[in-house]
């Protein structure tokens, strides 16, 4: 699952990225209203956190721009305890839910989870191909009595290609899902999760197999 967060503080930017990736989201993190609006327009996002009170747009005026534009990524606000209207305003802007600050690293976590229960396309803790199964609560990979525990890169390629089975995904694609897009990351690293994968899934007897396509990438498919 992926997150854009919008916060003007740096040190709880930082926290907040902290948070969520050591529970195994893959997070972008922006500092001001007008970053948060170019990267919520790309729609790559399964959720969005978002301050009120930042520079250039607020985050009210963030969301309510890009539910103009029909991006109906679920959204989270931080606000002030003292920001009644302005939580009644997000609300009314589209905000699924809101979390007074200072508030416990659970609690938000619990909240973003709940959010991202309600989405449109609702995103169950297991995933399934066949009788596979990715457990998103527990990072691990299940056939039958077998389980594999996957690291978070791991878990993160084999989310996106149990989301689209028989599709293929590129190289460039895993990347910028997963690391980001200014990520430097060599297209080797890829390639060894895809690899410890294949170890695993081999491991469980699972009648999965991950194909390279040459020149176009990687494809997750059932074995008859």
């Amino acid at each position: 699952m992926r997150l854009l967060i919008a916060e003007d503080d740096p040190r709880l930017l930082k926290t907040l990225i902290h948070i969520f990736e050591s529970n195994k989201f893959i997070v972008d993190g922006v500092s001001n209203g007008t970053d948060a609006l170019a990267y919520g327009e790309t729609e790559e996002y399964d959720g969005l956190i978002l301050d009120i009170m930042m520079p250039g747009y607020d985050g009210i005026q963030v969301l309510q721009e890009l539910r103009k534009k029909k991006i109906t990524t679920p959204a989270l606000f931080l606000t002030a305890r003292t920001e009644v209207e302005q939580r009644v305003e997000g609300l009314d802007a589209g905000a699924d839910d809101y979390l007074p600050k200072p508030f416990a690293a659970s609690e938000l976590l619990a909240r973003t989870r709940a959010m991202l229960r309600r989405k449109d396309n609702y995103c169950p803790d297991l995933l399934a191909l066949g009788d596979v199964f990715l457990n998103r609560s527990t990072y691990d990979l299940s056939y039958k009595e077998g389980i594999q525990a996957l690291s978070g890169k791991e878990f993160q390629i084999m989310e996106m290609l149990m989301q689209k089975p028989h599709m293929i995904i590129s190289t460039d694609q895993f990347i910028s899902h997963i690391w980001g897009w200014d990520s430097n990351v060599d297209t080797s690293v890829v390639w060894v999760h895809i690899s410890n994968l294949r170890k695993k899934i081999s491991g469980l007897h699972a009648p999965l197999e991950i194909r390279f396509v040459r020149s176009a990438g990687y494809v997750l498919e059932e074995i008859p």
